[in-house]
């Protein structure tokens, strides 16, 4: 499909306004641990949900504990967000990208900062937003401190939820929330500039001896500002929401609410295959952390950096929920993959 020229947003506080290009990069980057972050939360209280409970008993469990998710709660701090990112935003930013992160500061390690790495490596002008509360704070500012001092533009920003689904369609279904919700994780490794790509969404995976997709999934997306697909998105969760459905309200919710465009001429977007975002199924990720051991696997090794180095592929989706537990280990694809890509290259 033909692309527009990009829209312009104009950016207005109480000092300056400023000329922003206005296409995004949103990846999705939620920890699936539960775990506690012993220097952010002193107390040792942690939230978990009954196992295996009802629809309603969750809806019960989460009024009941509702007063303990400080990530639905607005104060000073969360008020100042729509100025803190306008500012941050008036830098000179080449390509902004947004990311999310619900999980204690402890919980990012050394893998989720080399995904972090990999986006400055092919886009060292860019400037990162982290969406989350517990990062912006002494503890992440620490984690993030070796790429400020390498000069590169990331931030994490307690949101103020409220402010973020006002007069869109989710406000009702956030007023009402009161519900509860898990997010799938994301991990990943960018390996090429995404700044030639534009209102985009990858296929996960398609049918054999076609080119017809079966699944998408929502973990990369590149949309200019205001695009309508993005309204139609935020719609249907608010309408549909299920936090009992594995993927219902992401890889899911984007491949219906496309289906349902499939015929329509109005909405300005491309859908890539999934060499661009998923290039290695989630079945078959563990054998691109194992080490080499015999010459027909350095082949193989070999054979795959090649392959995943060829031009439409940007980006390896490392499927957390199967790999969090693999060890990188020396001489593996994925370990090969961190040494060309990461800026700090010291981690462990």
């Amino acid at each position: 499909l033909t692309q527009k020229a990009p829209e312009k947003l104009e950016l207005h506080n109480n000092r300056t306004t400023k000329t922003i290009r206005s296409t995004l990069v949103d990846i999705n980057f939620r920890s699936i641990q539960e775990k506690k972050d012993e220097a952010e939360r002193p107390n040792n209280y942690t939230l978990v949900a009954p196992f295996n409970a009802t629809e309603e008993e969750l809806k019960a469990w989460f009024r009941e504990q509702l007063h303990h998710f400080k990530i639905l709660k607005s104060n000073n701090l969360t008020q100042q967000f729509h100025a803190r990112v306008l500012g941050f935003l008036s830098r000179d930013c080449k390509t902004q990208f947004f990311m999310t992160w619900i999980s204690p500061a402890g919980l990012f390690g050394g893998r989720e900062l080399v995904s972090v790495e990999t986006i400055f490596k092919s886009h060292p002008n860019a400037c990162l937003v982290i969406l989350s509360r517990t990062l912006d704070t002494g503890h992440g500012y620490r984690i993030l401190k070796p790429l400020h001092d390498r000069g590169f533009k990331v931030k994490a920003m307690a949101t103020d939820l409220s402010f973020l689904v006002k007069r869109t369609p989710a406000e009702s279904w956030f007023h009402e929330l009161k519900k509860g919700k898990k997010d799938p994780d994301t991990d990943f490794i960018i390996i090429k500039p995404l700044t030639r790509l534009r209102n985009n969404i990858g296929a996960q995976s398609t049918s054999l001896g076609s080119k017809h997709w079966t699944r998408l999934n929502n973990a990369v997306l590149i949309f200019d500002m205001r695009h309508p697909l993005l309204h139609t998105f935020i719609r249907e969760f608010a309408l549909t929401f299920d936090g009992n459905k594995w993927g219902h309200n992401g890889p899911c919710l984007v491949s219906r609410v496309i289906k349902r465009l499939r015929k329509r001429h109005d909405f300005n977007f491309t859908i890539l295959p999934p060499k661009a975002f998923y290039p290695v199924e989630w079945n078959k990720i563990t054998g691109f952390f194992t080490k080499l051991k015999t010459q027909s696997e350095s082949r193989w090794v070999k054979a795959k950096l090649l392959q995943l180095s060829g031009n439409n592929t940007f980006r390896i989706h490392l499927w957390t929920k199967r790999s969090s537990r693999l060890t990188i280990e020396e001489g593996s694809v994925i370990e090969r993959l961190v040494s060309n890509y990461c800026v700090i290259c010291n981690h462990q």
